[in-house]
């Protein structure tokens, strides 16, 4: 199934990410987590993929292994930092004669000493693996987006130019960086629908599992933290169990929120974990599509 023909049925999908594990003990405890949340008959699940390919074999035989394991579609995803248009066409073929169709495509972390004019960097932005991408298979091609804009763009606007790009080399849904604010996400897409972007922009949600993670959040992915949320969970500094709990309550607010004024689906990412989001999933009653139908 094509992750893109999802969307336009006014039933939100139901999504989950991962990583790549390293060890077979560590893949056991992901297929164990899936196993839980499969539960929930998620529409789909990604995987991603290490800066500059550093987990491309893990990547590839994961999402296999997840594929043959659980009843929705995997997607995997790929980045062109680091890779050549051979390497991209030869990880293309594997995925296509694996059975794998939908492909998160990213442009990927460049590595500290790398820069724009890299003359042996094949892949300077994610439309251009993209665009590549589409000719090698007949791909469902889905990227990121950024709410709150991408730390290396100056504004919003330009951020909303550079999708509108990708969108153009054939992006067919976009699924954004997790976000606290829902007001983020809500003025994101009126932005991206005024620049003519039309193509489904799922939002991505985590819940707060632990006090170091807000500041990383903010620091690392440039997420704003509301007042609020820093206020509860700094209350409650060294008690896990809370702030774990106020981690789901937050994200469960959030996720009724979206999808009441029209959010075509919700994306989780799970850090390899099922807890919180099984959690909020069952507070709010949340299923897939497939477990709808």
């Amino acid at each position: 199934m094509r992750i893109s023909s999802l969307y336009g049925r006014g039933v939100p999908s139901l999504s989950f990410e991962f990583y790549p594990p390293k060890t077979d003990i560590a893949m056991d405890s992901l297929l164990s987590a899936i196993d839980h949340l499969d539960s929930i008959a998620p529409d789909f699940v990604s995987m991603t993929y290490g800066a500059g390919g550093s987990t491309r074999t893990q990547s590839i035989t994961a999402a296999s292994r997840v594929m043959s394991h659980m009843s929705g579609e995997v997607m995997s995803h790929l980045t062109g930092v680091c890779h050549t248009h051979a390497e991209i066409e030869e990880i293309a073929d594997q995925l296509w004669s694996r059975g794998i169709v939908n492909i998160m495509g990213l442009r990927g972390d460049r590595p500290a000493d790398s820069a724009d004019d890299d003359p042996f960097a094949s892949f300077h932005f994610a439309k251009e693996l993209i665009r590549f991408l589409r000719s090698c298979h007949d791909f469902c091609i889905g990227s990121g987006c950024y709410p709150e804009g991408h730390l290396e763009t100056p504004d919003i606007r330009t951020g909303i130019q550079h999708l509108n790009e990708k969108v153009d080399s054939g992006c067919e849904f976009l699924i954004t960086q997790m976000f606290l604010e829902n007001d983020s996400y809500f003025r994101f897409v009126d932005l991206a629908r005024t620049a003519g972007i039309g193509v489904p922009i799922i939002p991505g949600i985590m819940p707060v599992t632990g006090f170091a993670q807000l500041n990383k959040f903010e620091t690392k992915f440039g997420v704003r933290l509301p007042t609020a949320l820093r206020e509860r969970v700094s209350a409650h500094e060294g008690d896990k169990v809370a702030i774990e709990q106020i981690g789901v309550d937050w994200a469960a607010y959030q996720c009724q929120e979206l999808l009441a004024q029209g959010a075509p689906g919700l994306h989780f990412y799970t850090l390899n974990k099922s807890h919180a989001t099984v959690e909020v999933c069952e507070h709010l009653g949340l299923r897939g599509t497939r477990g709808r139908i």
